[in-house]
């Protein structure tokens, strides 16, 4: 790989990482309490942005997106199509490009503002999920006619104790991927 251009590099790892997102989000497991199951999504988004900043891994969340738009069953549950964003789980799915912009601008920047790069991370996260819980429990409020606080209860508290253990898994194999990726001058 020395002899790739950087471009070229680039390229190549905003696709191996889309791959980790395409490999990773369609696990999942329903569960009776919500028409949301338990999925990797979001332990991948934090992943390959972890890996990847926030400009290579917004496009690769998008390009996941778009895979799972053609129909290749990349979403929850091994789903794909245009009608899934119509769906219990559309909402999320919108919701981790905002995600990566938000988290991905916390690692690649935050320590302007916060002087440590591991508190910068977290806040980011914390901003970027919030941000996701906000978009998935509009749209399941709309998609199933229920007040907002009702959404939250069905789409979100239930999954609380789980993201928290999926972002410090990501973070934790994400930052030691980085940091050996950036030594091996595969990545900037």
């Amino acid at each position: 790989m020395d002899n790739l251009s950087p471009k070229l590099k680039q390229m190549t790892f905003i696709a191996l990482m889309t791959a980790v997102l395409c490999i990773l989000s369609p696990f999942s497991l329903n569960i009776p309490i919500s028409p949301v199951p338990i999925s990797l999504g979001s332990m991948a988004v934090y992943f390959v942005v972890c890996v990847l900043g926030m400009k290579r891994g917004t496009i690769s969340v998008l390009l996941y997106i778009l895979l799972g738009l053609v129909g290749l069953p990349v979403f929850s549950n091994f789903t794909g199509g245009a009608g899934k964003l119509f769906g219990p789980t559309g909402g999320y799915i919108i919701g981790y490009i905002f995600l990566a912009l938000i988290f991905g601008g916390a690692i690649d920047h935050g320590t302007r503002l916060i002087k440590s790069e591991l508190p910068a991370s977290i806040l980011g996260g914390l901003v970027g999920t919030l941000v996701l819980y906000l978009f998935g429990t509009v749209w399941l409020a709309h998609l199933l006619q229920k007040d907002f606080v009702t959404a939250l209860g069905l789409g979100v508290i239930p999954y609380i104790p789980g993201d928290i253990v999926k972002f410090i898994l990501a973070m934790v194999i994400g930052v030691q991927l980085r940091k050996r990726l950036k030594k091996a001058g595969l990545i900037s």
